[in-house]
């Protein structure tokens, strides 16, 4: 099919025979001579370059083969949550100057539009378009303005839609200089997973992008980053380049670091086996699976969670816990016996944990009294004891956003703020050995690829993705993070495709994420970074009666294997092969025990246990 409108070449060769015609008659040319200067502006707004030159946010968009309005490729961009799959790009142009842009679209609900005219900014829509249809619009530039955005998206919740031929047709603005080199790249103090960097600024730039032994690990606006998941002991170098429009500068000179030295990483010198079992120990109260002692339990088990210490009140930030009651649970061991077998356990290298919260227990430290009596009244409780740290299963509204909290790199919300400040004076009170572990649900993590908080405009669940600015906080003192998996709604994986819980499917999926990072409500400039895998285990429930999403042992297996090794992958593909997995957590060992020990069983049986 023909593009529309004559190609470049010919509209030149044409220009000057008019000229030379007019020329030989004696006639002045009559035209403005801005109008000589008006061309396409849009880079590669056909696509068959593919996105080069375009940034879609959320990952949302890619080049296709078919539909196409002309040529042999085509934008296809997919809505997904509250992202409206936008894709742009910024142009350069002349102050006090007449511009179309225009383009043409196949979809329900497809907008075109530029922003930063210094005018009015402007847009156009279609409501359906089952075939190709163009979309045109015209501005005019403000008196200083140099530069605009043209976009295109679709709408929330909208299937994919597809734009080709975009064209902006006005003067040309002044070319833009590529950006100096970034001088003077430093690191800093590094821990034993992150690196910060500095840098001076570049004359020109808008952006900067950070290298890792030569591939991108991330961009900044600024002129400083940390670059985060990296493994302990290990030297790095790092470069950095600067970026505007007109493209990105050569790379600064190299700099190396080396992290510090941590057998776990993050989570100090923990000594746990190379691959874990966790679970649950019902211990302060009773349910249909019965209580069972801690002497009780297998050797299987590598980290015991006491569950649950909880508060008093939601607010009041005071823990306690205490053993099941007799009435409640006849079995029950003395408060003797019980810190006697936990020495035992310990004797044998297993690691014994207070939970705090669970289903019921609330906990929301509003106030910086409150998070100084969660930080006393669980020292008191690891302390009575001899525990060797502290697992955080906060659910329901323990762990909300504040409207405004846009960025999961630097909250404001108190009760998150004042969260992440208990446990780092926990963890310098007990130093390297305490071990920090985390059991959110999908909803607190995983749905953060797709909403944040309370979102852009208002109006979302401010509890969503609400867990991810403390997992980054904490990431270098956490040991493990074993996302509950079950008890979950579906949730969009790193391929944009809902998964939905009971299957090898979901693990793979939600676990993929925790390993790869992703970016946070779709927003490429803030990118949650990948956790080490030893830092992660997969959440399940070990019977049908523990929770929703149950998963047999068969599907279990396929999980392991595929990120582990690669195989029975099904038709998602991961990012990685992560045969450090640090294993699986279950709520927990009393339904273990209820389902005669099958869970544990698969866990020795797939790593020799």
């Amino acid at each position: 099919m023909e593009r529309t409108g004559p190609p470049a070449r010919i509209t030149g060769l044409l220009a000057a025979f008019t000229a030379a015609l007019l020329a030989a008659g004696g006639l002045a040319a009559s035209a403005p001579s801005a109008a000589a200067a008006d061309a396409d502006l849009a880079r590669n707004g056909t696509f068959e370059a593919g996105l080069d030159g375009w940034s879609c946010t959320g990952g949302s968009g890619a080049a296709v083969s078919t539909p196409v309005h002309g040529g042999t490729s085509a934008l296809k961009a997919t809505p997904a949550g509250s992202d409206n799959a936008k894709c742009s790009q910024t142009v350069r142009v002349k102050p006090d100057s007449t511009y179309t842009l225009s383009a043409w679209v196949q979809g329900s609900y497809v907008y075109l539009g530029a922003d930063g005219t210094g005018t009015t900014d402007v847009s156009t829509w279609t409501q359906s378009a089952d075939g190709w249809k163009q979309l045109t619009t015209t501005f005019k530039t403000g008196a200083s303005t140099t530069s605009v955005s043209v976009y295109t998206h679709g709408w929330y919740g909208t299937p994919a839609y597809y734009a080709d031929d975009l064209t902006l047709v006005g003067p040309g603005g002044d070319p833009v200089a590529l950006p100096a080199v970034p001088a003077g790249l430093k690191a800093g103090t590094a821990t034993a997973s992150s690196v910060p960097l500095s840098w001076t600024a570049s004359a020109g730039a808008t952006g900067y992008n950070v290298y890792q032994g030569g591939t991108k690990v991330l961009s900044a606006t600024g002129t400083s980053a940390t670059v985060t998941g990296l493994a302990a002991s290990t030297a790095y170098s790092f470069q950095v380049t600067a970026t505007n429009a007109a493209g990105e500068s050569a790379k600064s000179a190299a700099v190396p670091a080396t992290t510090k030295t941590g057998s776990s990483g993050g989570g100090g010198s923990t000594d746990l086996p190379a691959h874990a079992l966790v679970g649950y120990l019902h211990s302060s109260f009773a349910n249909g699976s019965g209580y069972t002692r801690m002497a009780d339990v297998p050797d299987s088990w590598d980290v015991i969670d006491l569950a649950f210490g909880e508060p008093t009140s939601v607010t009041s930030g005071d823990i306690r816990f205490s053993l099941c009651p007799v009435a409640e649970c006849p079995n029950v061991e003395s408060a003797a016996e019980f810190k006697a077998a936990i020495k035992a356990k310990q004797a044998a290298g297993k690691k014994v944990l207070i939970s705090i919260g669970g289903q019921n227990g609330q906990v929301q430290l509003a106030t910086t009294a409150a998070r100084d009596t969660f930080v006393s009244s669980v020292s008191k409780i690891i302390d009575e004891y001899g525990l060797d740290g502290l697992d955080i299963d906060f659910e329901g509204h323990s762990l909300s956003l504040n409207t405004g909290d846009t960025d999961f790199r630097s909250p404001t919300t108190p009760v998150v703020v004042n969260l992440i400040s208990a446990v780092k004076t926990l963890k310098a009170k007990y130093g390297d050995k305490f071990v920090l572990t985390m059991a959110p649900e999908t909803f607190f993590v995983q749905l953060g690829y797709q909403y944040y908080g309370s979102g852009p405009w208002g109006g979302q669940d401010p509890r969503a993705g609400a867990y991810l600015p403390v997992i980054h906080a904490l990431r270098d003192d956490l040991t493990l993070l074993h996302v509950q998996d079950y008890n979950s709604g579906s949730i969009m994986g790193l391929d944009n495709q809902y998964h939905s819980m009971g299957g090898a499917d979901f693990h793979i999926a939600m676990t993929d994420m925790l390993l790869t990072g992703f970016p946070v409500a779709g927003d490429q400039t803030k990118i949650f970074p990948g956790l080490r895998p030893d830092q992660v285990s997969i959440g399940l429930p070990a019977s049908t009666q523990a929770g929703n999403g149950h998963t047999s042992p068969a599907e279990v297996t396929k999980a392991l294997n595929c990120l582990t090794k690669k195989t029975d992958c099904g038709s998602y593909a991961t990012h990685g092969t992560w045969s450090g997995l640090r294993g699986l957590m279950t709520w927990s060992i009393n339904w273990d025990r209820f389902n005669s020990w099958e869970f544990s069983k698969n866990f020795d049986a797939y790593f020799g246990g």
